[in-house]
């Protein structure tokens, strides 16, 4: 893991803090383990973990104007300096408009500026100390700095309604540590802290306008490439030199079996529309991508395709990857793996900054990117910024777009078969669009309450199960009734807010949640699969990537097959025309596939793993009902995979977080770490539930 670390103290209180750390509550000296001081008195701030030497960039105006952009960032050092000058008066958006995935900071006098991403790919969390704020990229650190117990509210609302805002709010596993939320910054002053967004929301009093669906997709394919050509234009990055020769391997065996990728720059390839474009234009782009410097010319690059030879249903994706891969830029690995490397075969694994349903497959991505480069590219979050949620189609509603509903609608009534499709969807569009923001969220806490939890079956009913502000989690219906009420009570708080609402449409609402937990997920992602000295990277979760998507007009984003349209213009655009046939089709029935067999294969363990579950413990759940719903699933009933994984991801979690030995910090007593009491719930509503 890699985060950046620093706090802001009270003026009173900048006297006792010292270059190499700060006084902690006994007066002890607290500083970062692992770390590398940025720049120090009286706001100072590290940079902690394996960064590379061209991840981290400094640029410095005077001694009370300075800079710091951590990550992939494509602004030259003018640029930044430029960027600078123009914060000084309080402007923030351009810090976030440079192509890459970074962090920026800046600090002028006292104050200090960090900026969060749009996605919420890269965060940032802040906790009161000492009299000041301390601040980071991970919520860990900051938990160990202030010794926060668990947060089972938080928690709680993870499981019963992780896609709403409203109920998670600002909050984080650890009590004490609040997340700014995505397209905002934080600003402290001394001490005193600010969230602002830098953003601007589209109004729901009046339509945006039309966009050209040409210039839109332009931008996208010029956003993407600039995306792809700030990795290309980075330093190349050579892995540990290999130690020496192993009898009976050769180098690429050796570096396998050691955790080590290929030197240079490689992509995904699955054969899917998102991961294929991106190979492509990394390909494409002049620069070389697959050679590293000093060490040869005219390398290709590295496309790693996973074939799973424990469940079929994949064969036309990997049949189109082998035709992409006959490029002769390309270089073509084909990674197979059988049932240790289905979902749930392998749980043991790192702990991460917080939980998330990727754990629960890890071990299954970790396969895959152990054959990849040091400089990895991914598809990741692709469907979220292009595709359209169901409820954009009340989007359509509310500016009078009606003709555009024509054709997802026939799409729907196509795969269902029944005439009364195109009456249900107007009829919960329509009322969607009608319905206040208070009043959808007010229905989902009395939904709770009352344990509705109804099972959408096939495509329509899943879009007509989103056609809501908020809707229950698949985990919900296994929760505890004092977990669900704990949730109910955060909702409704949350709907009697002064100023409630999100000053947007349903739609784009619903759209910007799903991408901030998608984004947070691949977060968790990113650090349980992390391979030694590789880094991930996902375009399309890049500031400028996700700006451009969000121009896209709704009327050609909801249409059938809009994302492949979308990436097969931009290809074009870049001059790539020769895709293979049926390129851009959808194909999830393999993956949901995989996940059935990886549960029935590891029953017997997951069972286990609840015999005393922690999360039973803490109040959230009743150990015999996760049980019976498991071997319910084992045995093939239609239960919803997403709510298992949900539990058996957090489950493992707290496992790992209470098993952790040391902290973050040295110069710190023993009992400065993460719940030091471990699971207690502090909670009325959940004291009980065990």
């Amino acid at each position: 893991m890699r985060w950046l670390v620093g706090w802001s103290s009270t003026a009173s209180g900048a006297a006792t803090i010292g270059s190499a750390g700060a006084m902690g509550y006994d007066g002890e000296t607290v500083h970062p383990i692992g770390s590398q001081l940025l720049w120090g008195d009286p706001d100072p701030l590290w940079a902690v973990g394996d960064w590379r030497p061209d991840e981290v960039r400094v640029i410095r105006a005077d001694a009370q104007n300075r800079i710091a952009v951590l990550g992939t960032c494509g602004a030259t050092d003018e640029e930044l300096r430029l960027g600078l000058f123009t914060a000084r008066g309080g402007a923030l958006r351009h810090l976030t408009a440079w192509s890459g995935s970074y962090t920026a900071v800046v600090q002028v006098g006292r104050r200090v500026t960090v900026c969060g991403d749009l996605a919420g790919a890269r965060p940032v969390f802040h906790s009161p100390w000492a009299g000041g704020t301390a601040y980071a990229t991970a919520a860990l650190p900051l938990a160990d700095l202030i010794e926060a117990n668990l947060d089972y509210g938080h928690l709680a609302a993870l499981l019963a309604v992780p896609e709403v805002p409203a109920a998670l709010h600002d909050s984080t596993p650890y009590e004490g540590v609040r997340r700014v939320p995505p397209g905002h910054a934080l600003i402290l002053r001394a001490g005193a802290r600010e969230i602002a967004g830098y953003e601007q929301v589209a109004s729901l009093a009046v339509a945006a306008p039309s966009a050209d669906p040409d210039s839109a997709v332009d931008a996208v394919r010029d956003a993407l490439v600039e995306a792809v050509r700030a990795r290309l234009s980075a330093p190349r990055h050579v892995p540990d030199i290999d130690p020496g020769p192993v009898p009976g391997m050769g180098p690429a065996e050796r570096r396998a079996a050691r955790g080590m990728p290929v030197p240079g720059i490689g992509a995904d390839l699955s054969g899917g529309p998102a991961s294929g474009t991106l190979a492509l234009l990394a390909a494409g782009l002049p620069g070389m991508p697959g050679t590293v410097l000093g060490h040869g010319a005219g390398e290709r690059l590295l496309a790693v395709t996973f074939n799973d030879l424990a469940v079929g249903g994949r064969e036309a994706e990997l049949q189109r990857a082998g035709t992409l891969a006959a490029n002769p830029r390309l270089h073509h690995v084909v990674v197979t793996g059988g049932e240790e490397t289905l979902p749930y075969a392998d749980l043991d694994g790192p702990l991460t900054d917080e939980p998330g349903p990727s754990l629960v497959s890890a071990a299954r991505h970790r396969a895959r990117l152990a054959a990849g480069s040091a400089d990895h590219f991914t598809g990741y979050g692709a469907r979220q910024v292009l595709d359209a949620h169901p409820a954009r189609l009340a989007d359509l509603l509310m500016d009078r777009k009606r003709r555009h509903l024509v054709r997802p609608v026939a799409a729907l009534t196509k795969a269902d078969g029944s005439v009364m499709v195109p009456a249900r969807v107007y009829s919960a569009a329509r009322r969607l669009a009608r319905t206040p923001y208070r009043t959808g969220v007010e229905t989902l806490a009395e939904r709770l309450l009352r344990r509705r939890f109804d099972d959408p079956g096939g495509a329509v009913g899943a879009s007509l199960a989103a056609l809501t502000w908020a809707r229950p989690g698949p985990a919900a219906r296994w929760l505890t009734g004092e977990a669900l009420a704990e949730v109910s009570v955060l909702l409704q708080g949350a709907a009697n807010r002064s100023g409630v609402g999100p000053g947007q449409r349903p739609g784009d609402y619903r759209a910007r949640a799903v991408l901030a937990r998608h984004a947070a997920d691949i977060r968790v992602l990113e650090q349980a699969a992390e391979i030694r000295s590789q880094r991930l990277h996902a375009p399309f979760l890049d500031n400028q990537v996700v700006r451009a998507c969000r121009d896209l007009p709704e009327a050609l984003r909801v249409q059938p097959g809009a994302r492949a349209a979308i990436l097969r213009t931009v290809l074009e655009g870049a001059g790539v025309t020769d895709l293979p046939p049926g390129w851009g089709a959808p194909s999830h029935a393999s993956s949901a596939a995989a996940t059935r067999t990886g549960l029935r294969v590891a029953a017997d363990e997951l069972i286990s793993l609840f015999s005393t579950p922690l999360l039973a413990q803490a109040g959230l759940v009743e150990a015999r009902v996760v049980r019976k719903a498991l071997r319910a699933a084992a045995a093939g009933e239609p239960l919803p995979l997403d709510g298992l994984a949900d539990l058996v991801s957090l489950e493992l979690w707290l496992r790992r977080l209470l098993s952790r030995r040391g902290t973050c910090w040295t110069g710190t007593p023993a009992r400065a770490r993460a719940v030091p009491a471990g699971v207690t719930p502090m909670r009325g509503a959940l004291a009980s539930g065990a």
